[in-house]
């Protein structure tokens, strides 16, 4: 298989951690990074638009030629591929708990990061957009308010004692705030101090970029 990424982008990114974290726990993933370079519009070239017609990252390959488009959808086709680790929880209850996490994380950090990086200081070039950057870090807060108070237990990863597809998410929206300079506020010490200890971690190394 092959997995067509930005390296900083934040989707590709969360991908990128989940296949880390599935092969720390022994999971056998053959799966070739191929990079696909925004800044210089080659998500728009024809061979990328036959791969995905809405040229956006990640892209899965499979070994039949087939493509995955979404990331959400390729971590959790991964998962059934590669039970273990499990990165999305082992009973139903789990399931649903971990996926609600994560769409939390993704809807209302790592969107919203984004969006304010575009409007800001954007990796394609966009124009500054100080309202719609302002309108954005408004809503920021939300999430990062209830995460913060999930973490106020003490709990090591985001979803309890190991790491799932929700740290994934929430990192790698982490990672594009710390490149889009977009401050994620020092008052949320619980998700400060996860976000220093995952990043430390041995099982990601060489996946993030700061």
């Amino acid at each position: 298989m092959k997995l067509y990424v930005f390296p900083v982008a934040p989707n590709p990114t969360r991908v990128r951690l989940f296949i880390a974290e599935k092969r720390a726990g022994g999971a056998e993933l053959p799966i070739e990074e191929v990079m696909v370079n925004v800044r210089e519009g080659e998500q728009n070239a024809p061979e990328h638009r036959a791969r995905n017609p809405f040229a956006r990252l990640p892209v899965l390959e499979l070994d039949d030629g087939r493509y995955l488009l979404e990331s959400l959808v390729i971590m959790e086709y991964l998962e059934e591929l590669a039970p273990e680790p499990r990165l999305v929880g082992a009973t139903p209850l789990e399931r649903a708990r971990v996926r609600q996490l994560e769409r939390i994380a993704e809807q209302g950090v790592l969107q919203v990061v984004s969006r304010i990086v575009h409007a800001t200081n954007s990796p394609l070039g966009l124009a500054p957009n100080p309202e719609l950057a302002a309108h954005y870090r408004e809503q920021l807060p939300g999430a990062l308010g209830y995460l913060e108070g999930q973490l106020a237990d003490g709990r090591p990863f985001v979803a309890g004692e190991r790491p799932t597809s929700a740290d994934c998410t929430l990192q790698a929206a982490f990672q594009f705030a710390r490149f889009g300079k977009v401050e994620i506020d020092p008052a949320y010490e619980h998700l400060a101090r996860w976000s220093d200890a995952y990043r430390a971690r041995s099982e990601i190394d060489g996946v993030l970029l700061t």
